[in-house]
């Protein structure tokens, strides 16, 4: 106590003592308030030294106020800001399950609606531990308890400070980046973020980010949209009137396949098939394959995909779109688009947290109205890897919610397990399926996921078929990204009958072909595998056009798959491409035929190069409306613009039951349909975590966020 006494004395003392007490602060906020998935002794490492080079840093700036009279007051000042910048954050966490932006604290009454009504009941009792310290120093301080130091300091433990705050926070960049690669150009999550560097470090990482987009978005004007409105008018490809509206009316599922690549679709592994179901659908004669399709995302991956399909907008060169310039981004999206058009309900269903990719901003921003994410299921114990909820106990736990939504909906689940590293508890593993030996496991794990995968959707469509919504619906199975990497490939390369030695540039562009399938059940039987080459751009005009709502007043820079117009030459985000003939790869051309480079006419140059030429006119409009946020000055007819502000995903099911009791008799929901009786018990799954427990009502209990109980 005694040197502990001295030390408040002195300046460097009362620093410290300051470091060490906004240290704890941050570890009670990181450990009781905040779920940041600290999985290791590595990643708790990080986790406890984070907060170290920021503190240092900035109550640093103290020590260049020579006289006492600046300096206790400006250390104590930043002191204060810095707990009050971890606690709103922590208020925040509980609403949200996020963190705050610089955009939600400058936009705070409107971006935060209903916070400040339910902040009393966003605190706890652990909060005085926040407060209580700041007091005690203040009136340690008006009672003289500690003194003032008058010894006037130099500059050289101001800038000793900055530097060891600047060396700090090196290493933990660097510790992080060994743990999280790209942790930066890619957050895909802010609370990745928060996990590796800190609170600090995290907000004045966003201001930058903020800053950088303001300052682009401030210097648009409505003129810039002319040249994209231009060539997406000009790009633009008439429906096939054979299949403009085959789909009209129905319900439309998303099937989104987790790492999902073509090269699964029909390949045995020791003579069983890895997917048998989709197989199945694959070749079905009311499902229309595509065997030339491909995956289009960039650094954004999952999110960049997503973003494809629901705008038919590209990803951006760097980093993800949700995550950069979701937040306050305009889009004009496939929820919005048939809500409007064609009165159609829209949900995602995702067993992961919901601030992942940021979809919990991007998808009010889209329209979609509601989100059922890891807060509405049961995640505990062997339930979850490490992306969330096994995809069985996702698709058979999402009925509750899904037989409630009013039909016509669109509907698009997330599946996780097959996802990297691609690990799978044994007793979820077939024991008739063996994969194969080929001493990596990613690449040998990679099949059994995908197995499971599999036997997971079989479960979900007999449930569909039982319960009534099968045959009034289409599906959009797809897949969004590679699962084995470009490092890795050639391990895999003799499971698809290749040469490892041989392997090439060519060879992992031709894996990026992903599966693509409209299953539409008793349309018809005019099924078939299609080979014409595309990219998950197209998917949303063509599924429009299958739905009988056209696309052509959007801005799109995708075409229908099934046109006669539609453009075959498939841009990838680095700005490579591929065509039916040709692949090129940083500028190096290769025939498709033979995977070897081609030796081309000057006419065959030429065409190639106005390819080449397209494709970078295509992708640089794209980023310049999305960048730029051009789409806020465009109007097409009948789009009523998007209020994020009008969508809440905190009471999800409460909303449902609540459309359903005003609706009455004209609500549409299976439940409604069904003589107002749950479909739960018709979902048959051989999860081993399943309880078999029943309930005796029809009305499924579940435990909301503030601990309150709401029937279904």
């Amino acid at each position: 106590m005694h040197k502990l006494n001295a030390m408040k004395n002195t300046r460097m003392g009362f620093f410290t003592i300051l470091v060490v007490l906004f240290w704890l602060k941050t570890m009670l906020a990181y450990f009781v308030d905040f779920n940041l998935g600290v999985e290791g002794i590595f990643q708790y490492f990080i986790l406890l030294i984070n907060p170290l080079a920021t503190t240092i840093f900035l109550f640093g700036i103290a020590f260049y106020f020579k006289r006492s009279r600046f300096f206790y007051p400006i250390l104590m000042g930043l002191y204060i800001a810095n707990t009050v910048l971890l606690y709103l954050n922590i208020v925040y966490y509980r609403e949200f399950t996020d963190f705050m932006t610089i955009t939600a604290m400058t936009g705070y009454s409107k971006v935060n609606q209903g916070l400040s009504a339910s902040s009393w009941s966003l605190t706890n009792f652990h909060d005085v531990f926040y407060w209580i310290d700041i007091v005690i120093i203040l009136l340690l301080m008006l009672f003289r308890k500690i003194k003032f130091d008058p010894r006037g300091m130099n500059h050289r433990p101001a800038f000793a400070l900055s530097s060891l705050a600047i060396v700090l926070f090196g290493v933990n960049l660097s510790l992080a980046e060994m743990d999280r690669p790209q942790l930066l150009t890619r957050t895909f999550d802010r609370t990745y973020v928060v996990k590796y560097l800190g609170i600090d470090a995290f907000t004045a990482y966003d201001a930058v980010t903020t800053e950088q987009t303001s300052h682009v978005r401030k210097s648009a004007t409505k003129s810039e949209l002319k040249a994209v409105k231009k060539f997406t008018d000009a790009h633009y490809a008439k429906p096939n009137k054979s299949m403009y509206g085959i789909a009209k009316g129905r319900n439309v599922f998303i099937i989104h396949l987790e790492s999902f690549q073509q090269f699964l679709i029909d390949k045995k592994i020791n003579g069983k098939e890895v997917t048998p179901f989709l197989n199945s659908i694959y070749h079905g004669s009311n499902t229309y394959s595509f065997d030339n399709f491909f995956n289009q995302v960039g650094q954004g991956k999952t999110s960049d995909a997503e973003n494809m399909l629901e705008t038919s907008t590209y990803g951006l060169a760097q980093g993800s779109l949700f995550t950069s310039i979701g937040s306050d981004n305009t889009f004009q999206a496939a929820p919005a688009i048939l809500k409007q058009r064609a009165g159609y309900t829209s949900a995602v269903f995702h067993g992961n947290v919901a601030s992942f990719w940021n979809r919990n901003n991007v998808y009010k921003n889209m329209g979609y109205q509601y989100f059922f994410d890891a807060s509405y299921y049961d995640t505990s114990g062997d339930k979850s890897t490490g992306y969330g909820l096994k995809d069985k106990l996702l698709f058979k736990d999402s009925v509750k919610y899904l037989e409630q939504l009013q039909q016509p909906f669109y509907a698009k689940y997330i599946t996780v397990t097959n996802h990297l590293p691609y690990t799978l508890d044994s007793e979820d593993q077939d024991p008739n399926f063996k994969t194969v030996d080929t001493g990596d496991s990613t690449v040998d794990n990679y099949f059994v996921t995908a197995h499971y995968l599999d036997q997971s959707l079989k479960e979900f469509f007999t449930y569909l078929k039982k319960a009534g919504l099968y045959k009034n619906s289409i599906f959009v199975i797809y897949g969004d990204h590679y699962g084995i990497s470009d490092s890795e490939n050639p391990k895999l390369a003799p499971v698809l009958g290749k040469s490892a030695s041989s392997w090439d540039s060519f060879d992992n562009a031709q894996l990026q072909r992903v599966p693509l399938m409209f299953l539409i059940p008793d349309s018809g039987g005019h099924g078939r595998i299609i080979h014409t080459y595309g990219g998950e751009i197209d998917v949303l005009p063509t599924l429009m056009h299958l739905l009988g709502v056209s696309s052509k007043r959007y801005i799109q820079f995708g075409t229908d798959l099934f046109s006669s117009q539609h453009d075959t030459t498939v841009a990838f985000r680095n700005k490579d491409f591929v065509t039916p003939k040709y692949t090129s790869i940083s500028g190096v051309i290769y025939n498709n035929s033979n995977g070897k480079k081609a030796k081309l006419t000057k006419a065959q140059k030429k065409s190639l190069e106005k390819d080449q030429d397209k494709v970078d006119k295509e992708l640089d409009l794209s980023d310049s409306l999305n960048e730029k946020n051009l789409l806020r000055f465009y109007h097409p007819k009948g789009f009523k613009k998007v209020k994020a502000s009008d969508y809440n995903y905190s009471d999800g099911l409460d909303k449902e039951i609540k459309i359903e009791d005003q609706l009455k008799g004209k609500s549409t929901s299976l439940y409604s349909k069904n003589g107002d009786k749950s479909t739960v018990d018709e979902y048959v799954t051989d999860a081993p975590e399943v309880s078999h427990a029943k309930t005796d009502s029809n009305r499924i209990k579940i435990t909301n966020e503030d601990g309150n109980s709401a029937s279904n």
